[in-house]
């Protein structure tokens, strides 16, 4: 996995422990395997780590994120000013396709949800604030990648999960992909086929968020 050297080499091993247990929870020797870090200072870093409650283990021993993240994730969410200027958008855009929406932007080489709205229905796509994903796979990874044709919007069906699909439109400013607004939803209510259905949608809650980051130039329709 690829690491960010800052120069702070404890601070370098202590986050690559973090990313590595964020792609899915694992044991001191899984641990040490995929940061290349020693046993004996992942360890050491890792028990310190989950003191301050950055990690924590599960009934089974291994390490998994600390719940201080959840805190600490949503703070962060709440004082990003692109997730304040998309909040209207993605309220009107959950009313209007009663779907789960989310909000992410890159972050090197995963993409992270700065907000989400869970759909009303009982059986629901949910992506929690602060959660990091891929960015090869999902329609949302793929907006912030540069692929988006002149529909506006991409979608994925099974791509990144099974029985769920996605749509997907790029949030731009200055001519930059800022960020991705999607909506996502079990096949069995959006189809396999969800631009069809809420692409539009999707778009226009875009340039929504577009209009709201740039609140002197007039609104672009769809």
């Amino acid at each position: 996995m690829e690491h960010i050297v800052s120069g702070v080499g404890v601070l370098d091993k202590s986050c690559a422990l973090l990313s590595a247990v964020a792609e899915s929870p694992c044991g001191l020797a899984d641990l040490s395997e995929r940061t290349g870090i020693s046993r004996a200072t992942a360890h050491r870093l890792a028990v310190a780590l989950e003191a301050h409650g950055l990690l924590r283990r599960g009934a089974d021993g291994r390490f998994t994120l600390g719940l201080h993240l959840v805190a600490l994730g949503r703070t962060a969410a709440q004082q990003f000013p692109l997730a304040e200027a998309a909040a209207a958008a993605m309220d009107r855009l959950r009313n209007d396709t009663g779907e789960s929406v989310q909000l992410y932007v890159r972050d090197g080489s995963q993409r992270v949800c700065v907000a989400a709205l869970e759909s009303p229905h009982g059986l629901r796509t949910i992506v929690p604030v602060g959660a990091s994903l891929p960015m090869d796979r999902g329609s949302a990874g793929r907006v912030l990648g540069g692929e988006v044709g002149t529909r506006g919007w991409v979608q994925t069906v099974e791509e990144r999960e099974p029985g769920v699909a996605s749509v997907s439109a790029p949030v731009s400013r200055a001519g930059e992909v800022v960020a991705a607004i999607s909506v996502s939803g079990p096949i069995d209510r959006i189809g396999r086929s969800p631009g069809r259905r809420h692409g539009a949608a999707v778009a226009g809650a875009a340039h929504e968020v577009e209009h709201a980051l740039t609140p002197h130039s007039p609104p672009r329709h769809v």
